[in-house]
Protein backbone atom coordinates (compact mmCIF):
# COMPACT_ATOMS: atom_id res chain seq x y z
CA UNK A 1 0.00 0.00 0.00
CA UNK A 2 1.25 3.48 -0.89
CA UNK A 3 0.90 6.63 1.11
CA UNK A 4 0.69 9.95 -0.50
CA UNK A 5 1.37 11.74 2.96
CA UNK A 6 5.46 11.78 3.37
CA UNK A 7 4.27 11.98 7.30
CA UNK A 8 2.11 8.52 6.87
CA UNK A 9 4.85 7.04 5.14
CA UNK A 10 7.51 8.03 7.64
CA UNK A 11 5.06 7.17 10.78
CA UNK A 12 4.12 3.45 9.20
CA UNK A 13 8.09 2.83 8.22
CA UNK A 14 9.02 4.14 11.98
CA UNK A 15 5.89 1.97 13.52
CA UNK A 16 7.30 -1.25 11.13
CA UNK A 17 11.26 -0.65 12.62
CA UNK A 18 10.18 -0.35 16.02
CA UNK A 19 8.26 -3.48 15.89
CA UNK A 20 11.15 -5.27 14.05
CA UNK A 21 13.55 -3.78 17.15
CA UNK A 22 11.37 -4.74 19.86
CA UNK A 23 10.97 -8.16 18.68
CA UNK A 24 14.93 -8.66 18.35
CA UNK A 25 15.36 -7.56 21.49
CA UNK A 26 13.04 -9.95 22.92
CA UNK A 27 14.45 -12.47 21.46
CA UNK A 28 17.65 -11.36 22.86
CA UNK A 29 15.73 -10.31 26.27
CA UNK A 30 14.52 -14.12 26.93
CA UNK A 31 17.54 -15.60 25.67
CA UNK A 32 19.76 -13.88 28.05
CA UNK A 33 16.89 -13.98 30.81
CA UNK A 34 17.07 -17.42 30.74
CA UNK A 35 20.95 -18.05 30.88
CA UNK A 36 20.50 -15.76 33.71
CA UNK A 37 18.13 -18.10 35.41
CA UNK A 38 20.41 -21.71 34.66
CA UNK A 39 23.37 -19.47 36.30
CA UNK A 40 20.96 -18.69 39.38
CA UNK A 41 20.24 -22.11 39.42
CA UNK A 42 23.78 -23.17 39.35
CA UNK A 43 24.82 -21.01 41.96
CA UNK A 44 22.05 -22.26 44.07
CA UNK A 45 23.51 -25.92 43.91
CA UNK A 46 26.82 -24.49 44.13
CA UNK A 47 26.03 -23.04 47.92
CA UNK A 48 24.41 -26.52 48.62
CA UNK A 49 27.33 -28.43 47.83
CA UNK A 50 29.70 -26.34 49.53
CA UNK A 51 27.32 -25.90 52.51
CA UNK A 52 27.22 -29.87 52.48
CA UNK A 53 30.76 -30.52 52.09
CA UNK A 54 31.39 -27.73 54.99
CA UNK A 55 29.40 -30.05 57.34
CA UNK A 56 31.05 -33.12 56.13
CA UNK A 57 34.67 -31.27 57.11
CA UNK A 58 32.87 -30.28 60.52
CA UNK A 59 32.33 -34.33 60.92
CA UNK A 60 27.98 -33.90 60.77
CA UNK A 61 27.19 -37.42 59.73
CA UNK A 62 25.79 -37.33 55.89
CA UNK A 63 22.61 -39.30 56.66
CA UNK A 64 21.41 -36.33 58.97
CA UNK A 65 22.47 -33.88 56.37
CA UNK A 66 20.63 -35.45 53.36
CA UNK A 67 17.39 -35.02 55.99
CA UNK A 68 17.82 -31.56 55.85
CA UNK A 69 14.06 -29.98 54.08
CA UNK A 70 16.24 -27.41 51.95
CA UNK A 71 17.54 -31.11 50.70
CA UNK A 72 14.09 -32.81 49.92
CA UNK A 73 13.70 -31.62 46.28
CA UNK A 74 16.92 -32.73 45.04
CA UNK A 75 18.84 -35.75 44.52
CA UNK A 76 22.45 -35.80 46.19
CA UNK A 77 25.06 -38.34 45.59
CA UNK A 78 28.49 -38.40 47.43
CA UNK A 79 31.33 -39.67 45.86
CA UNK A 80 34.91 -40.95 47.52
CA UNK A 81 37.29 -41.78 44.91
CA UNK A 82 35.43 -43.12 42.32
CA UNK A 83 32.96 -44.53 44.43
CA UNK A 84 29.40 -43.69 45.46
CA UNK A 85 29.18 -43.47 49.08
CA UNK A 86 26.02 -41.82 50.09
CA UNK A 87 22.79 -41.33 47.50
CA UNK A 88 19.42 -40.20 47.71
CA UNK A 89 16.80 -40.18 45.17
CA UNK A 90 16.14 -42.03 42.00
CA UNK A 91 18.71 -40.77 39.57
CA UNK A 92 20.89 -43.39 38.18
CA UNK A 93 23.91 -41.71 39.51
CA UNK A 94 26.49 -44.46 38.32
CA UNK A 95 25.73 -43.45 34.82
CA UNK A 96 26.90 -39.93 35.36
CA UNK A 97 30.04 -40.63 37.11
CA UNK A 98 32.36 -40.09 33.94
CA UNK A 99 31.36 -36.33 33.96
CA UNK A 100 33.31 -35.62 36.83
CA UNK A 101 36.29 -35.77 34.70
CA UNK A 102 34.78 -33.23 32.84
CA UNK A 103 35.57 -29.34 33.00
CA UNK A 104 32.56 -28.23 32.89
CA UNK A 105 30.47 -28.43 36.45
CA UNK A 106 26.83 -27.61 34.99
CA UNK A 107 24.98 -29.92 32.52
CA UNK A 108 21.17 -29.75 31.06
CA UNK A 109 19.63 -32.84 30.53
CA UNK A 110 16.34 -33.16 28.35
CA UNK A 111 13.63 -35.52 29.14
CA UNK A 112 10.32 -35.83 27.68
CA UNK A 113 9.21 -32.29 28.06
CA UNK A 114 11.10 -31.13 31.20
CA UNK A 115 14.95 -30.14 31.30
CA UNK A 116 16.78 -31.23 34.11
CA UNK A 117 20.25 -29.80 35.87
CA UNK A 118 22.98 -31.88 36.90
CA UNK A 119 25.42 -29.92 39.28
CA UNK A 120 28.95 -31.66 39.68
CA UNK A 121 31.01 -29.95 42.79
CA UNK A 122 34.70 -31.53 43.24
CA UNK A 123 35.88 -31.85 47.00
CA UNK A 124 39.47 -32.20 48.57
CA UNK A 125 38.70 -32.49 52.16
CA UNK A 126 38.01 -34.53 54.08
CA UNK A 127 38.40 -37.07 51.16
CA UNK A 128 39.05 -36.96 47.25
CA UNK A 129 35.51 -36.72 45.23
CA UNK A 130 32.78 -34.92 44.43
CA UNK A 131 28.62 -33.67 45.11
CA UNK A 132 26.12 -33.96 42.31
CA UNK A 133 23.22 -32.81 42.39
CA UNK A 134 20.43 -33.28 40.60
CA UNK A 135 17.22 -31.16 40.01
CA UNK A 136 14.20 -31.95 38.13
CA UNK A 137 12.17 -29.99 36.16
CA UNK A 138 14.77 -26.65 36.11
CA UNK A 139 12.52 -25.19 32.95
CA UNK A 140 9.16 -24.80 35.42
CA UNK A 141 11.29 -21.99 37.08
CA UNK A 142 13.19 -20.78 34.08
CA UNK A 143 8.98 -20.73 32.36
CA UNK A 144 7.85 -19.48 35.60
CA UNK A 145 9.75 -16.56 35.48
CA UNK A 146 9.94 -15.80 31.90
CA UNK A 147 5.88 -15.50 32.19
CA UNK A 148 6.01 -13.39 34.14
CA UNK A 149 8.15 -11.39 32.26
CA UNK A 150 6.05 -11.88 29.42
CA UNK A 151 3.08 -10.10 31.36
CA UNK A 152 4.91 -7.01 32.19
CA UNK A 153 5.87 -6.84 28.85
CA UNK A 154 2.30 -7.45 27.30
CA UNK A 155 1.28 -4.36 29.27
CA UNK A 156 4.76 -2.37 28.59
CA UNK A 157 5.33 -2.44 24.76
CA UNK A 158 2.34 -1.85 23.11
CA UNK A 159 2.08 1.69 25.85
CA UNK A 160 5.81 2.27 24.86
CA UNK A 161 5.22 1.29 21.00
CA UNK A 162 2.19 4.03 21.45
CA UNK A 163 4.53 6.37 23.31
CA UNK A 164 7.27 6.12 20.61
CA UNK A 165 4.65 6.63 17.74
CA UNK A 166 3.32 9.44 19.47
CA UNK A 167 6.42 11.75 19.92
CA UNK A 168 7.39 10.29 16.23
CA UNK A 169 4.39 12.01 15.12
CA UNK A 170 4.63 15.58 16.98
CA UNK A 171 8.39 15.60 16.09
CA UNK A 172 7.38 14.83 12.36
CA UNK A 173 5.08 17.41 12.31
CA UNK A 174 7.29 20.16 14.03
CA UNK A 175 9.98 18.84 10.59
CA UNK A 176 7.65 18.95 8.01
CA UNK A 177 6.43 22.46 9.36
CA UNK A 178 8.18 24.22 6.84
CA UNK A 179 7.93 22.35 3.93
CA UNK A 180 4.25 22.73 4.51
CA UNK A 181 4.37 26.24 4.48
CA UNK A 182 6.82 25.65 1.60
CA UNK A 183 4.08 24.09 -0.16
CA UNK A 184 1.26 26.86 0.92
CA UNK A 185 4.00 29.22 -0.70
CA UNK A 186 4.50 27.61 -3.78
CA UNK A 187 0.81 27.45 -4.50
CA UNK A 188 0.23 30.26 -3.79
CA UNK A 189 3.32 31.58 -6.37
CA UNK A 190 2.65 32.90 -10.15
CA UNK A 191 3.86 34.79 -12.89
CA UNK A 192 1.84 38.11 -11.75
CA UNK A 193 2.63 37.36 -7.79
CA UNK A 194 5.99 36.65 -6.60
CA UNK A 195 5.75 38.28 -3.47
CA UNK A 196 5.14 35.57 -1.27
CA UNK A 197 8.26 34.37 0.84
CA UNK A 198 8.55 32.00 3.82
CA UNK A 199 9.27 32.83 7.24
CA UNK A 200 13.11 31.99 8.88
CA UNK A 201 13.07 29.10 11.39
CA UNK A 202 14.40 29.98 14.87
CA UNK A 203 16.93 26.74 14.19
CA UNK A 204 19.59 26.90 12.27
CA UNK A 205 19.69 23.74 10.34
CA UNK A 206 19.15 22.10 7.16
CA UNK A 207 15.21 23.21 7.44
CA UNK A 208 16.87 26.74 7.32
CA UNK A 209 18.73 26.40 4.49
CA UNK A 210 15.89 25.08 2.27
CA UNK A 211 13.93 27.74 3.27
CA UNK A 212 16.93 30.42 2.64
CA UNK A 213 17.15 28.58 -0.83
CA UNK A 214 13.23 28.57 -1.76
CA UNK A 215 13.37 32.48 -0.96
CA UNK A 216 16.80 33.31 -2.82
CA UNK A 217 14.58 31.42 -6.02
CA UNK A 218 11.64 33.26 -5.42
CA UNK A 219 13.82 36.57 -5.45
CA UNK A 220 16.12 35.48 -8.66
CA UNK A 221 12.64 34.59 -10.62
CA UNK A 222 11.47 37.97 -9.53
CA UNK A 223 14.18 39.69 -10.92
CA UNK A 224 13.98 37.09 -14.29
CA UNK A 225 10.40 38.19 -15.20
CA UNK A 226 10.88 41.53 -14.45
CA UNK A 227 14.11 40.89 -16.95
CA UNK A 228 11.16 38.96 -18.92
CA UNK A 229 8.80 41.56 -18.93
CA UNK A 230 11.72 44.34 -19.93
CA UNK A 231 13.04 42.19 -22.70
CA UNK A 232 9.57 41.79 -23.52
CA UNK A 233 8.57 45.60 -23.51
CA UNK A 234 11.98 46.58 -25.37
CA UNK A 235 11.31 43.60 -28.01
CA UNK A 236 7.88 45.35 -28.71
CA UNK A 237 9.41 48.94 -29.32
CA UNK A 238 12.09 48.07 -31.33
CA UNK A 239 10.41 45.87 -33.79
CA UNK A 240 7.43 48.40 -33.76
CA UNK A 241 9.23 51.52 -35.30
CA UNK A 242 10.29 49.72 -38.33
CA UNK A 243 6.95 47.66 -39.00
CA UNK A 244 5.31 51.28 -38.27
CA UNK A 245 7.26 52.36 -41.09
CA UNK A 246 6.79 49.60 -43.11
CA UNK A 247 3.18 49.66 -42.99
CA UNK A 248 2.72 53.60 -43.32
CA UNK A 249 5.34 52.74 -46.27
CA UNK A 250 2.89 51.08 -48.09
CA UNK A 251 -0.15 52.18 -47.03
CA UNK A 252 0.87 55.69 -48.47
CA UNK A 253 2.38 54.12 -51.58
CA UNK A 254 -0.66 52.65 -52.17
CA UNK A 255 -3.52 55.09 -51.89
CA UNK A 256 -2.57 56.53 -55.53
CA UNK A 257 -0.95 55.32 -58.74
CA UNK A 258 2.79 56.87 -58.32
CA UNK A 259 5.48 57.25 -60.61
CA UNK A 260 8.75 54.19 -61.18
CA UNK A 261 10.91 56.59 -58.86
CA UNK A 262 8.45 56.73 -56.00
CA UNK A 263 8.02 52.87 -55.99
CA UNK A 264 11.80 52.63 -55.95
CA UNK A 265 12.52 55.00 -53.30
CA UNK A 266 9.24 53.47 -50.96
CA UNK A 267 10.91 49.55 -51.67
CA UNK A 268 13.84 51.07 -50.82
CA UNK A 269 12.56 52.51 -47.62
CA UNK A 270 10.61 49.20 -46.77
CA UNK A 271 13.72 47.01 -47.62
CA UNK A 272 16.11 49.30 -44.72
CA UNK A 273 13.26 48.33 -42.40
CA UNK A 274 13.15 45.12 -43.46
CA UNK A 275 16.73 44.68 -43.17
CA UNK A 276 16.64 46.53 -39.88
CA UNK A 277 13.81 43.48 -37.70
CA UNK A 278 16.07 40.60 -39.91
CA UNK A 279 19.21 42.10 -37.62
CA UNK A 280 16.93 42.13 -34.57
CA UNK A 281 15.77 38.67 -35.29
CA UNK A 282 19.26 38.03 -35.91
CA UNK A 283 20.75 39.31 -33.02
CA UNK A 284 18.33 37.86 -30.67
CA UNK A 285 18.43 34.09 -31.64
CA UNK A 286 22.50 34.50 -31.31
CA UNK A 287 21.65 35.48 -27.66
CA UNK A 288 19.59 32.65 -27.23
CA UNK A 289 21.00 29.82 -29.51
CA UNK A 290 24.00 28.87 -27.14
CA UNK A 291 23.92 28.18 -23.59
CA UNK A 292 26.51 26.56 -20.88
CA UNK A 293 25.43 23.11 -21.53
CA UNK A 294 26.24 23.38 -25.02
CA UNK A 295 28.63 25.68 -25.83
CA UNK A 296 31.24 23.30 -25.11
CA UNK A 297 30.11 21.19 -28.60
CA UNK A 298 30.99 23.79 -30.69
CA UNK A 299 34.60 24.89 -29.49
CA UNK A 300 37.79 24.52 -31.17
CA UNK A 301 41.26 25.59 -31.15
CA UNK A 302 40.90 29.10 -33.24
CA UNK A 303 44.00 31.70 -34.08
CA UNK A 304 42.56 34.69 -32.38
CA UNK A 305 44.82 37.32 -33.97
CA UNK A 306 43.57 36.04 -37.46
CA UNK A 307 39.94 36.40 -36.39
CA UNK A 308 40.46 40.12 -35.09
CA UNK A 309 42.61 40.78 -38.40
CA UNK A 310 39.94 39.85 -40.68
CA UNK A 311 37.37 41.71 -38.53
CA UNK A 312 39.77 45.14 -38.85
CA UNK A 313 39.71 44.48 -42.64
CA UNK A 314 35.88 44.59 -43.04
CA UNK A 315 36.27 48.13 -41.66
CA UNK A 316 38.54 49.51 -43.78
CA UNK A 317 35.62 51.45 -46.04
CA UNK A 318 33.94 52.64 -42.64
CA UNK A 319 37.39 54.01 -40.96
CA UNK A 320 38.18 55.89 -44.48
CA UNK A 321 34.33 57.55 -44.77
CA UNK A 322 35.25 58.62 -41.38
CA UNK A 323 38.92 59.57 -41.60
CA UNK A 324 39.91 57.92 -38.44
CA UNK A 325 42.91 55.58 -38.04
CA UNK A 326 43.01 52.73 -36.50
CA UNK A 327 46.39 52.10 -34.57
CA UNK A 328 47.12 48.48 -33.70
CA UNK A 329 49.18 48.72 -30.80
CA UNK A 330 50.35 44.84 -30.78
CA UNK A 331 48.80 41.35 -31.94
CA UNK A 332 50.39 38.25 -31.20
CA UNK A 333 49.97 35.28 -32.50
CA UNK A 334 47.60 33.78 -29.98
CA UNK A 335 45.57 29.68 -30.00
CA UNK A 336 42.45 29.47 -28.31
CA UNK A 337 39.46 26.71 -27.49
CA UNK A 338 36.50 28.59 -28.82
CA UNK A 339 33.72 29.25 -30.63
CA UNK A 340 35.06 31.11 -33.75
CA UNK A 341 31.53 32.70 -34.68
CA UNK A 342 31.47 33.79 -30.93
CA UNK A 343 34.74 35.50 -30.59
CA UNK A 344 33.93 37.27 -34.09
CA UNK A 345 31.11 38.89 -32.66
CA UNK A 346 32.79 40.33 -30.13
CA UNK A 347 35.50 41.57 -31.77
CA UNK A 348 33.10 43.25 -34.46
CA UNK A 349 30.91 44.59 -32.03
CA UNK A 350 33.81 46.03 -30.21
CA UNK A 351 34.94 47.79 -32.73
CA UNK A 352 31.97 49.04 -34.92
CA UNK A 353 31.03 50.65 -31.56
CA UNK A 354 34.48 52.18 -30.76
CA UNK A 355 34.13 54.14 -34.81
CA UNK A 356 30.26 54.45 -34.26
CA UNK A 357 30.54 56.56 -31.66
CA UNK A 358 33.95 58.17 -32.63
CA UNK A 359 34.06 61.78 -34.53
CA UNK A 360 35.26 61.97 -37.58
CA UNK A 361 39.38 62.59 -37.92
CA UNK A 362 40.51 60.55 -34.08
CA UNK A 363 41.97 57.55 -33.71
CA UNK A 364 41.84 53.67 -32.40
CA UNK A 365 44.29 52.43 -30.40
CA UNK A 366 43.45 47.83 -30.64
CA UNK A 367 45.95 45.82 -29.03
CA UNK A 368 45.69 41.41 -28.55
CA UNK A 369 48.13 39.96 -26.23
CA UNK A 370 49.06 37.26 -23.70
CA UNK A 371 49.64 38.02 -20.30
CA UNK A 372 50.75 35.22 -17.62
CA UNK A 373 47.62 32.23 -18.39
CA UNK A 374 45.64 35.48 -19.89
CA UNK A 375 44.55 36.30 -22.99
CA UNK A 376 43.63 40.07 -23.69
CA UNK A 377 42.01 42.30 -26.26
CA UNK A 378 41.83 45.80 -25.53
CA UNK A 379 40.36 48.90 -27.58
CA UNK A 380 40.64 52.30 -27.08
CA UNK A 381 38.31 55.16 -28.58
CA UNK A 382 38.12 59.22 -28.65
CA UNK A 383 34.53 58.73 -28.66
CA UNK A 384 31.88 60.42 -27.26
CA UNK A 385 32.27 58.54 -23.97
CA UNK A 386 29.68 56.87 -21.43
CA UNK A 387 28.51 58.76 -18.03
CA UNK A 388 29.42 56.72 -15.10
CA UNK A 389 26.30 56.24 -13.90
CA UNK A 390 25.59 54.16 -17.25
CA UNK A 391 28.53 52.11 -17.36
CA UNK A 392 26.68 49.32 -15.74
CA UNK A 393 23.97 49.08 -17.57
CA UNK A 394 25.01 48.99 -21.43
CA UNK A 395 25.26 45.40 -21.73
CA UNK A 396 21.68 45.55 -21.13
CA UNK A 397 19.63 44.27 -24.15
CA UNK A 398 18.68 46.94 -25.92
CA UNK A 399 19.62 49.85 -23.47
CA UNK A 400 21.12 52.95 -25.35
CA UNK A 401 23.16 55.59 -23.64
CA UNK A 402 21.11 59.07 -23.69
CA UNK A 403 19.29 58.40 -27.07
CA UNK A 404 19.32 62.58 -27.21
CA UNK A 405 23.01 62.51 -27.45
CA UNK A 406 23.11 60.12 -30.66
CA UNK A 407 20.27 60.87 -32.81
CA UNK A 408 22.37 59.92 -35.44
CA UNK A 409 24.12 56.61 -34.73
CA UNK A 410 21.88 54.01 -35.66
CA UNK A 411 21.76 50.83 -33.08
CA UNK A 412 19.39 48.64 -31.41
CA UNK A 413 21.32 48.59 -27.95
CA UNK A 414 22.02 44.86 -28.52
CA UNK A 415 25.97 44.58 -29.85
CA UNK A 416 27.41 44.68 -26.04
CA UNK A 417 24.88 42.19 -25.00
CA UNK A 418 25.94 40.11 -27.70
CA UNK A 419 29.37 40.45 -26.32
CA UNK A 420 28.46 39.89 -22.86
CA UNK A 421 27.17 36.40 -23.01
CA UNK A 422 29.46 35.58 -25.89
CA UNK A 423 32.31 36.09 -22.76
CA UNK A 424 30.31 34.42 -20.26
CA UNK A 425 29.66 31.48 -22.87
CA UNK A 426 33.72 31.14 -22.56
CA UNK A 427 34.04 32.57 -19.01
CA UNK A 428 35.71 35.40 -20.50
CA UNK A 429 35.00 39.08 -18.42
CA UNK A 430 35.00 42.58 -19.90
CA UNK A 431 36.07 46.26 -18.00
CA UNK A 432 35.00 49.40 -19.30
CA UNK A 433 36.30 52.65 -18.62
CA UNK A 434 35.10 55.59 -20.48
CA UNK A 435 34.91 59.52 -19.85
CA UNK A 436 32.38 61.50 -21.18
CA UNK A 437 34.16 63.74 -24.75
CA UNK A 438 36.96 62.09 -24.05
CA UNK A 439 36.83 58.71 -24.59
CA UNK A 440 36.01 54.78 -23.92
CA UNK A 441 38.99 51.80 -23.25
CA UNK A 442 37.16 48.35 -22.74
CA UNK A 443 39.23 45.50 -21.76
CA UNK A 444 38.48 41.47 -22.43
CA UNK A 445 40.14 39.37 -20.37
CA UNK A 446 39.78 35.42 -21.47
Amino acid sequence: MKFKSLKTQVLVWFSVISIIILFIFNGAFYYFLEENIKLSIQNKLYDKAVFINDSIVAGIPVEQLLKNKALESFDISIVKEDKIIFKKGTTPFKALMPLIKDKKSFFVFAEDDNLNGLYIFKIYKPFKGAILFYARGINKEINTKIQEVKKTFFILEPALLLLLIFAANKLITKILKPIVKITQTANKISVTDLSQTIEQPLDDDEIKELVDSFNNMISRLQGEVQHIEQFNSDVSHELKTPLTVIKGEVEITLNKSRDEDYYIKSLNTVNYEANQIQTIVDSLLMLTKYTKANIQQTFKLINLDKILEETISQYTMTLNEKNIKLNITTIEAIEFNANAQLISIVFSNLIDNAIKYSSNNTSICVSLYKKEDNIIFSIQDEGIGIPQDQLTKVSNRFYRVDESRNKKIKGFGLGLSLVQNSLDLHNGTISITSTENIGTNIEIVL
